[in-house]
């Protein structure tokens, strides 16, 4: 291979280099030889591996010793600066998303964490059932996690080197595509939305095909390719014109599939097993036909599993429990172990072929902190704590148990219309009720804003038992659990107890006056705070 002739390239630009490099060290060597070795740095002969071991001397010293003291101190700083916290975010990042807070009454000051409780200012334990939309399989500040980043950081290990392979990115690679075993390579990035954004590449580029379908009510991320994915219409408004050629379907719908497939024209599906926003589960057979309609018309199956997968639904992936074996599986949240940004993206070696097909596209496509050492040790110490804990088994079970103890505490109310899920991902739909007055009561709040009903649940389940959880999407009434897989059989019992309260509780119309008082309150506290 003649690398010069590769010109315009970063293969041949490295090769260029190389060749300058070496006449340089030529030189050099000669005028090393001419010198005898006698540069001189004061009045000691230059020696490379003396030098290098005066700076480890001088590192370690500086570390041990203090001769270079650190001048800052984390943990003073917080002390300084506790107070400030929401007055700093309202002034400097986003206001609106404190004046959401303090509208529901959750702007809580949260302190310190352990498995799945915040603690608050009073050492008050709260139980998150958000888990950061999905990121705290583990629960927060995993021992496993935080050994193997104390291991990484002690190491000190030659990360990003850009011109150089990662150990430890391949040892992920491997441990991922071992639970995966008909996929064969992997591409490492920072985000759920990189990962949506490599599978929409490398679907062009595999398929020589630009359209790409979606489902709606679907949601794949809010960077602009993944947003040119997204079935929920709020997050769109004002950021068009999107990436062109991406067509939506409806969720469960198998003719209008097949009718959007029949095009041929189609480079990838991208479809989320379990749909986040509203924790939408597929029909039976419907993600096995998906399969088998895009291999006959040609089209890439792309699972996006970045918050229904690790195990979050009881299986690994959620689209284990529908025996279909997608082209890509698209990983982040979870992976990283609740610390280390990360995503992933699972593929067909062809795929990966098409993309990367000769020397000069090895760089074709990349993400400069990607496999970077910390995010990799994150995503192995998380499939230990998994295996070794048996975390997802448990997700399967306790899963299980909640999804029918909520069922039978709530099956008499008349505002629950449903309690549906797959491990650790979890929905309880609203509706309204068949009582004239409350029927009625019900559909002025819902006109108002739609959705809103639920606050009259998930308020009080935070104030009155410190209960953290939320809506699964914009104007739909229904809120969404995805409890650490480290709930205790207590905190099962916790969360069950808590929600029979507040929904027996909100069917009167003393409770939707109350949740009125309570919005109206918060509303004019937050006013009076910014003014």
């Amino acid at each position: 291979m003649d690398f010069l002739a590769l010109g315009g390239t970063c293969v041949g630009a490295v090769a260029r280099h190389i060749e300058l490099f070496s006449r340089m060290r030529l030189q050099l060597n000669r005028a090393w030889e001419a010198n005898a070795g006698q540069s001189r740095i004061g009045s000691r002969p230059y020696s490379p591996a003396a030098s290098l071991h005066a700076h480890k001397k001088i590192s370690m010293h500086s570390n041990t010793l203090g001769a270079y003291p650190m001048t800052f101190d984390l943990h003073a700083l917080l002390d300084e600066r506790r107070g400030d916290k929401f007055a700093l975010f309202e002034r400097h990042l986003n206001p609106q998303m404190l004046r959401v807070l303090r509208t529901l009454g959750f702007d809580v000051d949260y302190v310190h964490a352990e498995g799945p409780y915040l603690f608050d200012r009073e050492d008050r334990p709260y139980l998150d059932l958000l888990s950061g939309f999905g990121v705290f399989a583990l629960g927060r500040n995993h021992p496993t996690v935080i050994g193997a980043l104390e291991q990484v950081l002690r190491s000190r290990l030659p990360g990003l080197v850009q011109l150089d392979v990662s150990l430890l990115a391949g040892i992920l690679a491997e441990r991922l595509l071992a639970r995966m075993p008909w996929l064969d390579k992997a591409f490492f990035c920072n985000s759920g939305a990189e990962a949506v954004e490599a599978a929409i590449k490398f679907s062009r580029a595999a398929t020589g095909r630009s359209k790409l379908l979606y489902c709606e009510h679907g949601f794949h991320g809010l960077t602009y390719g993944a947003l040119s994915l997204c079935g929920d219409e709020p997050f769109r408004e004002r950021f068009g014109p999107f990436v062109g050629e991406c067509a939506t379907v409806p969720f469960n719908d198998l003719p209008a599939l097949e009718r959007a497939l029949a095009t041929r024209d189609v480079a990838a599906f991208v479809v989320e097993p379990v749909q986040g926003k509203g924790v939408n589960l597929p029909a039976d057979g419907y993600l096995a036909e998906a399969a088998r309609l895009c291999r006959r018309h040609g089209t890439l199956l792309v699972a996006d599993e970045i918050q229904c997968g690790m195990g979050r639904t009881g299986r690994f992936l959620a689209c284990e429990h529908f025996g279909v074996e997608p082209d890509m599986v698209l990983l982040a949240k979870a992976l990283s172990g609740g610390f280390v940004p990360v995503g992933a993206v699972l593929m067909r070696g062809a795929i990966f072929d098409r993309v990367y097909n000769r020397m000069e596209r090895a760089f074709v496509h990349g993400s400069t902190f990607s496999k970077n050492d910390l995010a990799m040790a994150a995503g192995l110490a998380t499939l230990a704590a998994f295996d070794e804990e048996r975390l997802i088994e448990r997700a399967a079970a306790v899963g299980e148990q909640l999804i029918s103890g909520l069922s039978a505490r709530l099956s008499g109310s008349e505002l629950v219309k449903e309690v549906r899920g797959k491990g650790m991902m979890i929905a309880i739909e609203l509706g309204p009720p068949r009582d004239f007055k409350l029927k009625a009561a019900y559909s002025l709040v819902e006109r108002a804003d739609k959705g809103l009903f639920c606050q009259l649940i998930l308020i009080p389940l935070l104030t009155q038992h410190r209960i953290l959880a939320q809506v699964a999407g914009h104007a739909m009434p229904v809120i969404k659990l995805l409890p650490p897989f480290v709930i205790s059989d207590d905190d099962r019992l916790w969360i069950e107890n808590a929600f029979a309260q507040v929904v027996g509780d909100s069917q009167s119309l003393a409770g939707m006056w109350n949740l009125g008082r309570t919005l109206a309150g918060h509303a004019l506290r937050e006013r009076a705070g910014s003014a």
